[in-house]
């Protein structure tokens, strides 16, 4: 008797877990619209750029001579460099993490996984709640591989999933970031709406997740036997 009032109350603990409420689907669309790049540069409402992610991760002062250097400086190299540089992601990867784990206590993480487990699942043969590192990559990649971590480390997702996500992260990499920041150098050269390549890329970063998921459930596939 006892043995099934335990089990009927680990069920219903399962349920509440995943259960979405007004308050989860409210932050659901809140970490969108911070991660998504949607609210950088709004023509004519520049001061919801406030409230994007790029905004709020900031910018390094630099120095008066040259103007251009930051505290990393320049012509460093080896191990010394590479510090600097690491040091200088912290800002960022710890205020998407702080903002993540915010977001992620107000249901944030359920109310992806309801919503978008009907699109990942079919397309990539990944889980819902694995949107939020996709949207996030899109605008920082450290942030976007901190919290695909974080999901493989408590087991939300296998090493499948890992490599999948990857895959779709790492091609066109910060796309809304740096397609606006580095790509702008070309928007003067493009005879079309320079959002049609960003739609381009965002599509095949799609359709490289998609092969890659089609080569690990065919010549890997004994790989992942065991999990």
């Amino acid at each position: 008797m006892s043995e099934n009032k335990t089990l009927e109350r680990s069920s219903n603990d399962a349920t509440n877990e995943w259960r979405v409420g007004a308050g989860a689907w409210v932050s659901l669309v809140v970490v969108l619209l911070v991660f998504s790049g949607l609210l950088f540069k709004v023509e004519g409402m520049a001061w919801l750029g406030a409230f994007d992610f790029t905004t709020l991760g900031g910018a390094f002062g630099t120095m008066k001579t040259p103007e251009t250097n930051t505290f990393i400086g320049s012509g460093g190299i080896s191990a010394k460099a590479g510090f600097l540089f690491a040091l200088s992601l912290v800002p960022t990867v710890m205020l998407a993490l702080g903002l993540l784990e915010i977001f992620t206590h107000y249901g944030a993480i359920r109310a992806a996984h309801k919503l978008l487990t009907p699109l990942l699942r079919p397309l990539l043969g990944i889980p819902g709640y694995t949107g939020l590192a996709l949207i996030t990559d899109l605008q920082s990649t450290d942030a976007g591989a901190a919290l695909t971590k974080e999901l493989y480390d408590s087991k939300k997702i296998s090493r499948k999933d890992v490599v999948i996500m990857g895959a779709w992260q790492y091609s066109g990499a910060g796309l809304i970031n740096n397609y606006f920041s580095i790509g702008s150098a070309l928007f003067a050269s493009l005879t079309i709406p320079i959002i049609i390549p960003l739609l381009l890329m965002f599509v095949l970063k799609f359709v490289g997740a998609a092969i890659t998921r089609l080569v690990l459930n065919t010549a890997y596939k004994g790989d992942f036997d065991n999990e």
